[in-house]
């Protein structure tokens, strides 16, 4: 869930909606930025930009049961968010999105895969930051665990036929050799 510009007490209701939609459907609520949202919602996790608080603070915030992601656009901030205690990467922007305002580099395919080829990491690596659904196949190819969308559903004219095709595209057996 990610809310910007708004007071807590929205982004609270907000969350609250969204975690009560997810455990319908089994899916898992990470709340942006907002530790203390993310505990009082009961969410599954927290996801925290290179700007936001530590990692080390959120974790004294949510405790040892919730996970803790942080945004990364180098190595170097890969390798501090781990340090830091970080349970998953956010990697980006893959391409220029207009969900975020202060936007780090750009780092593309080749950004990507360039960071992926000089790392072995203990945590996931998320791929964020402007994917669509045609991009899916050729980022997971970096080696990164997953990826992360927003605009893409969002301003989709079809979201269920956008998701589908996402869907398709990370269980195909090409991408996941477990299936």
């Amino acid at each position: 869930l990610r809310v910007k510009n708004q007071r807590a007490a929205v982004i609270l209701e907000y969350a609250i909606e969204a975690n009560r939609l997810c455990n319908q459907r089994g899916a898992k609520l990470i709340v942006n930025d907002h530790p203390e949202i993310a505990l009082k919602a009961g969410a599954y996790g927290v996801h925290l930009g290179l700007d936001d608080m530590p990692v080390s603070r959120a974790r004294d915030i949510v405790g040892n049961e919730m996970i803790i992601g942080g945004t990364a656009n180098t190595i170097q901030h890969i390798e501090q968010r781990i340090a830091d205690g970080a349970d998953y990467i956010g990697l980006g922007p893959y391409r220029f999105t207009t969900t975020k305002q202060k936007l780090s580099p750009i780092l593309g395919w080749e950004g990507i895969n360039t960071i992926m080829s000089k790392l072995t990491v203990p945590i996931p690596i998320i791929a964020i930051g402007g994917i669509l659904p045609e991009d899916i196949s050729n980022i997971m190819e970096t080696g990164v665990h997953g990826v992360a969308v927003s605009g893409a559903i969002t301003y989709a004219a079809n979201r269920a036929e956008v998701v589908r095709q996402m869907y398709h595209q990370l269980n195909a057996p090409s991408l996941n050799p477990f299936i």
